[in-house]
């Protein structure tokens, strides 16, 4: 029982995250893994966890999402493409190749949560240009599969990508870039969870216990600003995520 409230808890805080800018799959594989879950189990189960989260914050993001121009649906298309890719490369992905390879890839998420400061900075800089230009979509399309493939694949790190990448765009405003941001990953981890579901990889109870509390916190996380310090929270993630890494670095080569 405790071990579920945890669960609940760590989904709020995951959902959160997930809905201002990503990142809450750094807290929730973590938890996956010492509830007794495998590094696959819990890369497979955290698309089902993240689901709700997406689909509430994207709610409460409503009428931010209504201001985005409609044509910004096609880059939904490589997300739903590169998405199901990734998921069938991890499919035929062996158990025991993935755990040695999975700490290289929350390295790989904990840098990027490190950097995402700067990338919003950027991101900043990006919305507040003036430029006359009207840019076509269909090169921003084809530089999203890459990323969306890797979201299929393993979806810690997506959301910052996804974020910093619509700083690119036409895109005027940043609750609009993080509603299409919410709708990308919603579409990677439907497309996933669809292509894995034969795995029988997924932890259902574990899963829904965690994505109950996403679903809460995806829409806290939309509505309100956090009031505890960012700052803080960004160092208990990383001290996570590199714990995380060590410890299944020494797992997975013993």
């Amino acid at each position: 029982m405790l071990k579920d409230i945890l669960l609940f808890f760590v989904g709020i805080m995951a959902g959160s995250m997930n809905a201002i800018a990503g990142g809450g799959l750094l807290l929730g594989f973590p938890a996956m893994l010492a509830a007794g879950l495998s590094p696959l189990a819990a890369n497979i189960t955290g698309n089902i966890i993240v689901m709700p989260g997406q689909l509430s914050s994207i709610y409460g993001y409503r009428k931010h999402l209504r201001q985005v121009p409609k044509r910004y649906a096609l880059l939904l298309i490589p997300c739903f493409v590169g998405g199901t890719i990734g998921a069938l490369t991890l499919r035929f992905t062996p158990s025991d190749q993935f755990q040695k390879i999975v700490p290289g890839l929350i390295l790989f998420a904990v840098v990027l949560f490190a950097f995402q400061p700067f990338l919003h900075i950027r991101l900043h800089r990006q919305i507040h240009a003036k430029t006359k230009q009207q840019k076509s979509l269909v090169p921003f399309a084809l530089a999203i599969m890459p990323m969306a493939l890797y979201g299929g694949y393993f979806g810690a790190g997506f959301g910052f990508m996804m974020l910093a990448f619509l700083g690119f765009t036409k895109l005027h405003e940043i609750h609009q870039m993080n509603a299409l941001k919410n709708m990308a990953g919603l579409t990677i981890a439907f497309v996933s969870t669809l292509s894995l579901y034969s795995t029988h990889l997924i932890n259902w109870h574990v899963g829904l216990v965690m994505a109950s509390g996403n679903f809460v916190g995806g829409y806290l996380g939309a509505r309100a600003a956090l009031r505890v310090s960012s700052h803080a929270i960004r160092i208990v993630v990383i001290a996570i995520g590199v714990i995380t890494v060590i410890y299944l670095a020494i797992h997975s080569f013993n």
